[in-house]
């Protein structure tokens, strides 16, 4: 009987630290600038980035970093996709500001907008 009781809790923590382990952030996404791009007044070279977000899904503070340095931060929101992003996009606008309008994330229900 104690062996069963040992045997049961072992495997409780177990599977607690292991989901705890593959837990994804959903307050950040790695994405990748193949083009120069504008956020604010910054204009982001082509490179990888990483975008972090905080706040209300209608009112986020969101940072754009590279290489663990915030290089520019933004109001936006997140937008509710109808389906899972097959894959890492960004969407920039085609003039002359070419400002950084939305980030989707592979595999996820939700896109990164930035701007109001």
């Amino acid at each position: 009987m104690r062996s069963l009781k040992y045997l049961a809790l072992t495997a409780a923590a177990a599977l607690i630290f292991t989901a705890g382990a593959f837990a994804k952030d959903s307050n950040s996404g790695k994405f990748d600038l193949s083009q120069p791009a504008k956020i604010g007044s910054t204009m982001l070279q082509p490179g990888h980035y990483e975008a972090q977000w905080t706040g209300p899904n209608d009112a986020l503070q969101i940072s754009i970093r590279q290489h663990g340095k915030t290089l520019a931060t933004a109001q936006g929101r997140l937008k509710e996709l109808p389906t899972k992003s097959p894959y890492t996009d960004v969407v920039i606008r085609t003039d002359q500001s070419k400002q950084l309008d939305e980030i989707d994330f592979a595999n996820r229900m939700d896109a990164l907008r930035l701007g109001s």
